[in-house]
């Protein structure tokens, strides 16, 4: 029952890490939309798994099959099928986690919820999930690309190592320049450093994904309810291994007295337009037309190569050993994802926005 993800551009996802496939369906695509085939595989490319040292080791080319909806190089306006085959499962790997419960993982979870788990990989909990998200993302980001709107996203942090500026003192284009994809070369050397040191402890670290969304126009969100800002933290809260959301100023906007946070109107080349940008790009869950901003905390992933004390499904104590291919942490190749799913809500929105037209 909670497969899918919008209301008028809608996708469903299926599949599992360790089976023959994944793959997602997207309804509600206009017709007419021009979909660029190379570039969906590059944003495949940037969520795969084995492209670099700081990254899992798995090999998947995540390459995408176009079963339906486009024809001719654009979208029909029907339903949009794009399937991955999974290609280098190990599932004997994840043999020895049978019947134990991971620390911090969905075992025990799903266990509990269903009576019975794919212990392979995590099944449906698996972040391989996410490859048929980047998928459609793909696509949604080739229709917002018709209305001018353009989402970026990179990382911001990775353990305590911050960046200092804001995304409007960086060349955001700099981020895919470097394995970490952090617009400032400087921090991000400390970066890979980091995790790769992380790695060979046999541990994880966390990070944070910041997004920007540029070109959104005025009124999108739909109060009270959905408002945008809600479907956007909804969207990155359903993203594996994901903790925190903020947009705007959040947390750090507690610090600041009104008079301070509150963004000033003003007209500016005969737009309305504001002095500062604490909100957003949001106001009262409605798009505001300025840039829409936020960050997306990522925990250190569960899966680490040193041995664990848990228990077994009968409760009795097992130590959990570390083995299998799994990232030393997952911000770089969650960059893809966190835009993939700020596509979707925005274009599900302005599709929204639409309808109320007369």
């Amino acid at each position: 029952m909670s497969n899918s993800f919008g209301k008028i551009f809608k996708i469903t996802t299926y599949g599992e890490s360790h089976g023959v496939g994944i793959g997602v369906i997207i309804d509600g695509c206009p017709a007419g939309v021009k979909v660029d085939e190379a570039f969906l595989q590059s944003e495949m490319q940037r969520r795969k798994p084995g492209q670099s040292k700081i990254t899992t080791q798995r090999k998947e080319e995540d390459e995408v099959e176009v079963l339906s909806g486009i024809f001719e190089g654009v979208t029909t306006g029907t339903p949009i099928a794009l399937g991955i085959r999974n290609t280098n499962q190990k599932s004997k790997d994840y043999s020895h986690i049978k019947d134990s419960y991971r620390p911090s993982h969905a075992d025990y979870t799903y266990q509990e919820k269903y009576g019975v788990r794919d212990y392979r990989g995590g099944g449906r909990s698996s972040a391989r999930e996410t490859a048929a998200r980047v998928a459609a993302g793909a696509i949604a980001k080739m229709y917002l690309k018709q209305s001018g709107i353009n989402v970026q996203a990179y990382v911001s942090q990775v353990g305590s190592l911050k960046l200092k500026r804001s995304y409007l003192q960086m060349d955001l284009s700099k981020a895919e320049e470097n394995i970490v994809r952090c617009p400032d070369p400087e921090i991000a050397e400390k970066m890979i450093q980091h995790i790769d040191d992380t790695r060979k402890n046999r541990d994880t670290i966390g990070g944070i994904v910041t997004c920007v969304v540029k070109g959104t126009p005025v009124g999108l969100g739909e109060p009270v309810f959905d408002k945008l800002h809600a479907v956007l933290g909804q969207a990155m809260l359903s993203i594996n291994a994901v903790k925190g959301f903020e947009y705007g100023s959040g947390f750090e906007g507690v610090k600041m007295y009104g008079s301070e946070h509150n963004d000033a109107f003003k007209t500016e080349d005969g737009k309305v337009k504001t002095s500062t940008n604490h909100s957003g790009g949001i106001q009262g869950g409605i798009s505001n037309g300025q840039d829409i901003y936020f960050n997306v905390a990522f925990k250190p992933i569960a899966t680490i190569m040193n041995d664990q004390e848990s228990i077994d499904k009968e409760g009795n104590k097992v130590t959990v050993k570390g083995k299998g291919r799994h990232d030393p942490c997952v911000v770089p190749r969650a960059v893809p994802i966190v835009e993939a799913m700020a596509a979707l809500t925005i274009a599900d929105f302005l599709l929204r926005a639409k309808t109320n037209k007369i």
